[in-house]
């Protein structure tokens, strides 16, 4: 049960704001502890699908989301090199009760930061957390300042490198998939058709989509074998982008002409996580169950987990109960979910007479059954958890 339940949440991202109001909003008093001086992201854009679009508005927050960004219409998928269409998914025409939309990253986690704050939650800035012990005790965090704060309940969103994740399950070393990517924002005109592109090359392939307020988000892919730090704050030299996309269609030389500075990261694939929680501890979003970003669902598998989570800990009388089924809700879709993420990045990268054969098939679908074409992920972006997974 939540009401007065004192919260812990390490980690004022996605996740952590989303569990933040969640519990909040059932009666817990939530303290939030995020590392950084203010409440800020450094990413680019974000594909919000439906599945995500029904946490925000189950938590009072539509209104919000709405102003956020706009409503995107279709998703095309392109021939890098001579920019013909391959397919394209009319969500507007498909599913037109369904919301999709592109929002900065930055405006999401405005709105959740100001959604978390306005439900009673305290964030506390400049709280780097060195170590977290959870045993029979209750969870214990160490600041970088060697203070020790004690936990009642805590709730472990801290991310890909997550140190609530490693008090449950050790170190785990993740796998390099050598593949690397770049992001960029670059000017847009706001009247610009509202459709996520995809520009598929042999070993590479480019996103992009209007993010509203005059801004284009790219998100550029590269199979290499050089090793690239796992970070969000590393830069690259625009020169570099450009030539590795020098092949590819004038819409995209174009585009990335105009790239001043782009991010560069390397893209690692790391195992879903065996334990999700232990005593009076659970985990979350990335902490949980990284992925790569070939779905579009690292956030959206986020705010469906807080959703969950909220919900279980409010309904079961003991902790461990509703964890146990917290985990056992989310563990199969969210591997399901990375798995997935991991047949696109292949997808997207084909060469040769397979890449041949697989845009054939694509033509013919898109043009002949583009419904069922679109219905492939019909399990991901119809999953409705604030009714209990059904499907919308």
């Amino acid at each position: 049960m939540l009401i007065g339940r004192k919260v812990t949440v390490l980690g004022a991202g996605v996740a952590g704001l989303t569990v933040a109001r969640a519990l909040a909003l059932r009666g817990a008093e939530v303290t939030v502890l995020e590392q950084a001086e203010a409440i800020r992201e450094v990413g680019a854009g974000l594909q919000i699908s439906p599945n995500g679009a029904r946490v925000l508005r189950a938590l009072g927050l539509g209104a919000a989301f709405e102003a956020a960004g706009p409503r995107s219409e279709a998703v095309e998928l392109l021939d890098g090199e001579t920019g013909g269409r391959v397919a394209r998914l009319d969500l507007a025409r498909l599913r037109p009760d369904a919301e999709y939309r592109f929002l900065h990253r930055a405006r999401l986690i405005e709105l959740l930061a100001e959604g978390a704050r306005e439900a009673g939650v305290q964030i506390r800035l400049l709280q780097q957390i060195e170590t977290v012990e959870i045993g029979d005790h209750k969870p214990r965090l160490t600041t970088a300042q060697g203070a020790e704060i004690e936990a009642d309940l805590l709730i472990g969103a801290d991310g890909l490198h997550s140190k609530v994740r490693q008090a449950l399950n050790g170190a785990v070393a993740p796998f390099f998939t050598h593949q690397v990517a770049w992001r960029a924002l670059i000017p847009c005109d706001d009247a610009a058709p509202k459709v996520a592109q995809v520009f598929m090359g042999a070993g590479r392939h480019l996103v992009s989509y209007p993010l509203g307020r005059g801004l284009r988000n790219i998100v550029a892919v590269e199979e290499r074998r050089r090793w690239v730090e796992e970070s969000w704050t590393l830069r690259d030299d625009p020169l570099t982008l450009r030539a590795a996309f020098e092949e590819f269609c004038p819409t995209v030389q174009g585009w990335l002409a105009q790239v001043e500075e782009p991010a560069l990261w390397g893209l690692f694939r790391h195992p879903v996580a065996a334990a999700w929680h232990g005593p009076g501890a659970a985990i979350l979003g990335d902490a949980a169950h990284p992925t790569l970003p070939f779905l579009a669902q690292g956030a959206v598998m986020a705010m469906e987990d807080a959703w969950m989570l909220a919900e279980a800990l409010a309904t079961h009388d003991a902790d461990d109960e509703a964890f146990a089924a917290y985990q056992a809700a989310r563990a199969p879709r969210c591997a399901a979910i990375v798995e997935a993420a991991n047949r696109n990045a292949r997808n997207y990268h084909l060469s040769g007479v397979t890449r041949a054969v697989g845009h054939l098939g694509l033509r013919a679908i898109s043009r002949l059954a583009p419904a069922q074409l679109l219905g492939r992920f019909d399990w991901v972006y119809g999953y409705d958890v604030t009714h209990g997974g059904a499907q919308a």
